[in-house]
């Protein structure tokens, strides 16, 4: 068992305090991180905002310099940090693999991102443009399913926009972060990025600390509303990428062989643990009976387990309460008599926190299990008969993520999607993010956006100079 430390203006600190890691796949101890308070905060926080005098002056190529060897650093050490990204969150080494790379490749192809002035007015009574000029110190606030990445879409931009940062991890995933704090420790100035690891309450302190002015965080819509609330107090700036409950479409022409595995992956990677998952797959009714028995069979073909194991598909759900959540939506849809074409039990004996991959068979619109986000291995299959009814139903809930459409007529999809109230919609494929696109959600799955140039600009206030010409003075 190794012990992890903070980094904290420039150096790796710890304050004697610590938290265990779990590997869940064992419920095994394989490390230990900083249990830090306010004092850690209150230093974190005093680093960043010092930093932030000489970062926010910096050229675009010194920031570019910086993220591109933050970006080398990850690349150089993947095979070490998907193997250790596997033993904290349970994914599978591929899935680790494809996080771990992804994070080096945004980081690279977000420091192409610029902000340009624009100019307002240029004529022979006034020259005015806008510039975007950063917003300050920035509170990072991470969650466990992709704990890499999402530490590395807030630390980015924040760097791009000349902003410095004080990143909190998930208690549950926080020891990747905190090794590649270690291996670009010397990459990035003093101060400009800061991790600091604790348990929940740490949050709330990020959120009302008077000295950050800006809040970025990715997870539940309850705590965002948390997050809102708590930072009301002084009017700090806040981007929200919450839960959903995304719904994909299948229309009857979908070629029921080829899109069974890809609507698979699209609800059981990470076992289910993705915002943007599909939570809810509605299939038109003259191939729902071929499409639900193709797809369950296809889940015969995926193995459950450690995913630090070769040939697993699905690996642990990533700790207890989570764990416990989903074992409830399967109890409560058992407990009303719905009808499961795959799972629904677990192995009492076993240790670690596996979820078998579970399928149900049109449960009603007002299940639980259809209604709120599962986060877990477990997708419904429900029925639909026309498309004004399917969207209606798709677009019956709080959430408003992500959602996909599958279909040959590429023109109906494109149809459909623009009916659909989410912020992304993908017609044939799922959970595809570019660097260069921004992404955020409708209704209560937040707002803000990240990447692309808007995500950027929710780290920058707009500033308007005007230039009064022939004026006297």
């Amino acid at each position: 068992m190794t012990d992890y430390k903070n980094l904290i203006d420039g150096e790796m600190v710890d304050n004697g305090e610590w938290l265990d890691v779990l590997n869940p796949a064992n419920e095994q101890v394989v490390g230990r991180v900083p249990a830090c308070g306010k004092d850690e905060l209150d230093r974190a926080v005093a680093a960043a905002r010092r930093a932030f005098k000489d970062w926010r002056k910096t050229s675009q190529e010194e920031r570019q310099k910086v993220v591109h060897g933050i970006a080398a650093a990850i690349k150089d050490n993947a095979d070490e940090l998907f193997r250790l990204l596997t033993t904290e969150q349970g994914k599978p080494h591929a899935q680790a693999q494809q996080e771990i790379y992804g994070a080096a490749g945004l980081a690279a192809a977000q420091s192409t991102l610029t902000l340009d002035d624009v100019v307002n007015q240029d004529d022979d009574q006034r020259f005015s443009r806008t510039r975007r000029v950063p917003v300050g110190v920035v509170g990072g606030i991470v969650p466990w399913n992709f704990p890499v990445m999402m530490a590395i879409q807030k630390i980015v931009p924040a760097l791009v926009a000349g902003c410095t940062i004080v990143l909190k991890p998930s208690p549950f995933t926080p020891l990747t972060t905190l090794r590649i704090a270690e291996l670009i420790k010397d990459v990035v100035p003093a101060g400009t990025v800061n991790i600091i690891t604790g348990e929940d309450h740490l949050g709330p302190m990020i959120t009302e600390h008077p000295d950050i002015d800006k809040i970025t965080f990715t997870g539940s819509t309850a705590t965002g509303k948390k997050i809102m609330e708590g930072a009301s107090g002084d009017l700090k700036r806040i981007t929200l990428e919450l839960g959903g409950n995304d719904a994909s479409i299948v229309l009857p022409d979908a070629d029921v062989e080829k899109v069974a595995e890809q609507l698979f992956w699209s609800s059981f990677s990470n076992a289910g643990q993705v915002c943007i998952a599909a939570k809810r797959v509605y299939i038109h009714k003259d191939i729902y009976d071929d499409l639900s028995k193709a797809i369950a069979e296809y889940a015969k073909s995926v193995v459950v387990g450690d995913g630090s194991q070769q040939g697993t598909g699905v690996g642990p759900i990533q700790n207890k309460k989570q764990y416990d959540r989903v074992l409830e939506l399967i109890q409560d849809a058992k407990d009303n008599g719905y009808k499961f074409l795959t799972g629904g039990d677990k192995d009492p004996s076993g240790t670690g926190y596996y979820v078998p991959i579970t399928i149900l068979d049109n449960p009603p619109e007002d299940a639980r299990i259809v209604a709120e986000e599962q986060f877990g291995p477990v997708m419904p299959l429900l029925k639909f008969d026309s498309i004004d009814e399917v969207i209606e139903r798709a677009n019956n809930s709080e959430y408003g993520l992500a959602g996909a459409v599958w279909t040959k007529d590429t023109d109906k999809g494109v149809e459909i999607a623009e009916q659909l109230e989410t912020g992304t919609v993908w017609i044939n494929e799922f959970m595809h993010l570019s660097p260069f696109s921004p992404f955020g959600g409708h209704k209560q799955s937040g707002f803000g956006a990240e990447y692309g140039v808007d995500g950027l600009k929710e780290f920058t206030y707009p500033q308007v100079i005007t230039v009064k010409r022939d004026a006297v003075v």
